[in-house]
């Protein structure tokens, strides 16, 4: 006789998946290796791993920057209008009312008083989360007024630029002229003798970089930070050749001299209160 023996299977199971909870943790876009939320928040959002700077909120830039308690914000009320009465899948109305939940800001820039080390000054932001830091009249006529508001004080102002996209399309013409305005601005602060430092984040691009970004009497850039005024895929596109490995990144600018410095932001409100504590040390 023949005896066939059967074949006992045995189930394995598949192996339990951690249950990863995803506001807990961020994937790092440069490294794509995993970072827990805690640990970036102490670390100001600077990936422990290869040190890509994530972009910060209007409120993590005041945290990082200023004296606890020190920051006083100026014309927070101040909203942009609708005059084109721009037509789209989305009016300007509803675009910015969708913005305004989402940041909690009712613009893209905030500027105040602020204490930065021991120096009284003016700290003007400019947040990338909003409507990507665009420039609209609002954003115009706020760091005017905080340029003024320097002058009248006699106070620094340190500018933080992370605007990525450029005049804002819903206002035309009004959001071009902001370019012209923001200028003349820093060209009385320069005869008023008053300090203006600018940090360039990431993005810098677009009418912010071509006016009141890159006039500041100290030049300061966030590691690999994109910087320019069109982007690195339209000038490709339209020169037809392969830019230069790094080409808009900020080492790039500090290496062909139009950086003072690249500075990590572990080392950035150290080294602001250096250049603010010898630039009001005469006055």
């Amino acid at each position: 006789m023949i005896f066939r023996h059967r074949k006992k299977y045995i189930p394995i199971k598949p192996k339990e998946t951690p249950d990863i909870k995803k506001d807990l943790w961020q994937k790092c876009p440069e490294c794509n290796k995993l970072v827990y939320e805690g640990k970036l928040k102490e670390s100001f959002k600077v990936c422990p791993h290869c040190g890509y700077h994530f972009r910060l909120t209007t409120k993590e830039w005041i945290n990082l920057l200023a004296e606890p308690g020190t920051f006083e914000e100026i014309d927070s009320d101040l909203i942009s209008v609708d005059p084109l009465e721009f037509k789209g899948p989305k009016t300007y109305v509803e675009k910015l009312q969708e913005e305004i939940e989402k940041t909690g800001l009712n613009e893209a820039l905030v500027y105040g008083r602020a204490m930065i080390g021991r120096t009284p000054c003016v700290l003007s932001i400019l947040d990338s989360n909003f409507i990507m830091g665009s420039m609209g009249s609002v954003v115009g006529e706020k760091f005017v007024r905080a340029c003024e508001l320097a002058m009248a004080e006699k106070k620094p102002i340190v500018s933080i630029c992370g605007g990525g996209g450029g005049a804002r399309m819903y206002e035309g013409l009004i959001s071009l002229m902001q370019m012209v305005k923001t200028s003349q601005v820093v060209g009385k602060l320069k005869k008023a003798k008053t300090p203006y430092i600018s940090i360039l984040t990431d993005p810098t691009m677009g009418g912010v970089a071509a006016s009141f970004a890159f006039l500041g009497d100290i030049l300061l850039a966030e590691p690999k930070a994109l910087i320019g005024f069109a982007g690195p895929r339209v000038i490709e596109q339209t020169i037809k050749q392969k830019l230069p490995p790094g080409f808009q990144r900020s080492e790039f600018l500090y290496q062909h001299g139009m950086l003072d410095a690249v500075v990590p932001r572990s080392l950035l409100k150290q080294t602001i209160t250096k250049i603010l504590t010898v630039l009001t040390s005469s006055q």
